[in-house]
């Protein structure tokens, strides 16, 4: 397991980070969360995604019934979300700000969290205020860390710049979506792609990359193919490409030489770039997590990045 560092955070941080949109409380779903993490922490991971949002707030109580039942909170570092427009209209304020925080803790069952990132952004909201309200956490000892996801790189740095300017703690996290596989349009409203501008904007900040859907969706999984149009509708529109599929293909090919899977290759790529970078993956299950963690320790070189991203022959 490689791992990394992220400022606030005294422990190094696992570069694998075990996305929960699959955790629950029904029995089934919990059954399967507390295997995920037992496995997770087995491999030598130590940083969980989450969201304020996700399965209506079931996601974060399955996390705090795993570590009231392990007892074992100072293993595992969260990373949640907040601020997420549940309706059309955005709700990136103070007021929600500090309303999800306090959801997030009395979910999950503790009085921190390690790494709380905005889900979306309001550009129209000025950053002063928001910087204010998320300070006032982390002096408080409720949050260690704060960042954004989807966000713009023009709005980090005006919300840094403001926080340089008044002594205040700044965004050391960016998660925005990267993966092998370029996106031709956003999953979802409101989100960013880590295009050409973004990861020049990281290899000169050096700011850690936290990638959502590293892995596409699970576009290289062996489940898309240019002819199969009754697959995931949400891959289809947004990875099927001629150029995806020659991404597939040489992933395929370069892990029939490495004994691996295009998909172990598709988690190598991202976690091989010349940036800080995080890769979320989201295994529905053990059998899951156990082909994804195979790969997580390769290296792959710039060579190979280039020719698996079509930027050699």
């Amino acid at each position: 397991m490689k791992y990394g560092t992220v400022e606030g955070i005294k422990q190094q941080v696992s570069r694998a980070v075990l996305g929960s949109m699959v955790f629950g409380t029904d029995p089934e779903r919990l059954a399967n969360t507390y295997a995920l993490l037992d496995e997770f922490l087995k491999a030598g991971g130590n940083c969980i995604d989450t969201a304020h949002g996700y399965g209506g707030g079931k996601s974060e109580e399955a996390i705090g019934q795993y570590f009231e039942a392990r007892g074992n909170r100072d293993k595992l570092m969260v990373e949640t979300k907040g601020c997420h427009p549940y309706s059309p209209e955005p709700r990136v304020t103070p007021e929600a700000i500090r309303a999800d925080v306090g959801d997030s803790l009395r979910r999950m069952k503790t009085h921190y969290v390690d790494m709380w990132l905005f889900h979306r952004d309001n550009p129209a909201v000025p950053v002063g205020p928001l910087c204010d309200e998320l300070n006032s956490h982390i002096a408080a000892g409720r949050i260690r860390a704060i960042g954004a996801s989807n966000w713009s790189t023009q709005r980090i740095d005006a919300f840094n710049e403001y926080a340089h300017k008044k002594g205040l703690k700044g965004f050391v996290i960016n998660s925005p979506h990267l993966s092998l596989a370029q996106a031709k349009e956003p999953m979802w409203g409101g989100c960013t792609i880590a295009d050409a501008p973004t990861l020049a904007w990281h290899r000169n900040t050096r700011m850690p990359l936290f990638a959502w859907s590293s892995q596409a969706r699970g576009f290289f999984s062996g489940r898309f193919a240019p002819d199969k149009l009754d697959g995931d509708k949400d891959v289809i529109r947004v990875y099927y490409s001629p150029e995806n599929f020659e991404r597939l293909r040489r992933a395929g090919e370069l892990g029939k030489k490495k004994g691996l899977t295009a998909i172990q290759i598709a988690a190598a790529y991202v976690m091989s770039q010349d940036f800080p970078t995080w890769c979320l993956i989201g295994p529905a299950n053990v059998e899951e997590l156990k082909v994804s963690a195979a790969a997580l320790d390769l290296e792959l070189t710039p060579e190979e990045c280039r020719w698996l991203n079509l930027e050699s022959k």
